[in-house]
C-alpha cells in the first residue's frame, strides 16, 4: 500500500510507545512538509479516532514510517 504522503518520511523506529510523541512526530513532519493546517488536522482527527493500534495504522497510511 502507498500512503498518501510518500515524501513524507516519519522516523517512529526507536519511541517508547507514546501517543503523544507518534502525533507530534507526524504532525512535525507534516507541517515540515508544507501541508496545511487543514490537512494536518484531518490527519490528526482521523488519527485520534481509535486506539493505538488505529493511530500506527493511519500514520502508515498518511506518511512513510521508518
Amino acid at each position: 500500500m502507498t500512503p498518501k504522503y510518500p515524501d513524507i518520511t516519519v522516523t517512529l523506529t526507536g519511541q517508547d510507545g507514546n501517543a503523544f510523541a507518534v502525533l507530534g512526530r507526524c504532525r512535525e513532519a507534516a507541517l515540515g512538509a508544507g501541508l496545511s493546517d487543514a490537512e494536518v488536522a484531518a490527519f490528526m482527527d482521523e488519527a485520534m479516532a481509535g486506539d493505538y493500534d488505529h493511530l500506527l495504522q493511519t500514520a502508515m497510511r498518511w506518511f512513510g514510517i521508518r
